[in-house]
């Protein structure tokens, strides 16, 4: 019998299989890692590592969608909130600027999805991403046909938003070296995150 591999957080074979490969792929993309590496850094043979997920493919995929699921959660009860106008754009921002942060290897796996056109940038990334887009398109144009917020392109906003937090931490290290200072530290994340915030409050507030 196979002896159950446990994180310090109690974490059990299969979710540890997820959380190594979590790392492995976002440094390294989906063609670079192998089953093999990530079974030895578990501590499991190849073939256990496929008991629980038959391909690589089904691998990266339970990763992705774990980490989508937990973004459409935040998503989810940010927008539920029933505040209205800037205050409830800005408590949607600071919850995406904490997720990323908290997220790091999210962040780079999506953005390998978009670089190198990883096996989920396909109609399944686009089933799961689209309705939380269309959500949020639909609550600003809401607040701003009420004359909560000034009119903008409520897609390319969200756009704008979207790139303003994940560009920032998948480009730290270029971003490193402009600055010749640690763009991830909390001083600086809490100064980017600051600066957002004033931007948009500057353009949105009418």
């Amino acid at each position: 019998m196979e002896v159950v591999q446990t994180t310090t957080s109690g974490a059990g074979t299969k979710e540890l299989i997820v959380e190594v490969a979590r790392r492995r792929f976002a440094d390294h993309g989906f063609s670079a890692t192998s089953l093999t590496e990530i079974a030895d850094e578990v501590g499991i043979r190849r073939p256990s590592l496929l008991h629980h997920f038959p391909s690589k493919e089904a691998l990266y995929q339970e990763v992705l969608m774990t980490d989508l699921a937990d973004w459409g959660t935040l998503v989810h009860d940010a927008v539920a909130d029933p505040t209205k106008g800037w205050p409830q754009v800005e408590r949607v921002v600071r919850a995406a600027f904490t997720f990323f942060e908290d997220h790091p290897e999210f962040v780079r796996l999506i953005r390998r999805e978009a670089l190198d056109g990883g096996p989920m940038l396909s109609e399944q990334l686009r089933v799961v991403l689209r309705p939380m887009f269309d959500r949020g398109v639909d609550f600003l144009q809401a607040q701003m046909d009420a004359g909560l917020l000034r009119r903008y392109d409520p897609a390319q906003l969200l756009l704008t938003g979207y790139g303003a937090a994940l560009s920032y931490l998948s480009d730290a290290p270029l971003i490193a070296s402009l600055l010749d200072d640690d763009p991830l530290s909390a001083v600086a994340l809490r100064a980017r995150r600051e600066h957002v915030l004033d931007v948009l409050r500057n353009a949105l507030e009418p």
